[in-house]
């Protein structure tokens, strides 16, 4: 699957436990016993604020990816979720959306993700979540989208993952 990227599990939950850091020592070469590697599907997501909370789209250009990220949805739902922002392969941000209720939606392209609140504090913090994932995305950032502690997708926002046109020299 060429549109996928490794991403290793133990560290998912809170980011920092189980990976090196500033202030660890490094970990051994090789991969220990205690690793969980898996193939995550990397996507385009676009959030947007809504009633009562907002929403992510996942979507991928390949059907292998999008297969995945449909089955993963589809298997894992009704579980915690939540968000692991990332800067240059550091997590930057995480976000756990205990406050609200979030539902998956199989698309064509990919899944539609809703968090949702009827209490107005809960969906005031859904969507200051969002107003954060949407402004690192849209700084470079890359988000991963977890379901149970499981990554469902990786990706960034549409303005990034399209390849810079050439401007004309004169």
């Amino acid at each position: 699957m060429s549109s996928a990227m490794m991403m290793e599990r133990t560290g998912t939950a809170f980011p920092g436990m189980g990976m090196p850091g500033y202030g660890t020592s490094p970990t051994p070469t090789g991969v220990t016993a205690g690793t969980n590697w898996m193939m995550v599907p990397r996507c385009t997501i676009k959030l947007e604020k809504c009633t009562g909370g907002f929403k992510m789209t996942c979507s991928c250009d390949d059907k292998l990816a999008c297969s995945m990220v449909q089955n993963l949805c589809t298997m894992l739902q009704g579980g915690m979720a939540s968000c692991c922002v990332m800067y240059n392969g550091m997590p930057c941000c995480t976000c756990n959306f205990t406050m609200g209720m979030c539902r998956c939606e199989i698309t064509e392209m990919g899944c539609l993700i809703t968090c949702t609140s009827g209490d107005t504090q809960c969906c005031d913090m859904l969507q200051a979540c969002c107003d954060c994932i949407s402004t690192m995305l849209d700084s470079g950032c890359t988000c991963c989208f977890l379901m149970n502690n499981t990554p469902i997708c990786c990706g960034t926002s549409e303005q990034h993952s399209r390849t810079p046109s050439k401007s004309k020299s004169k």
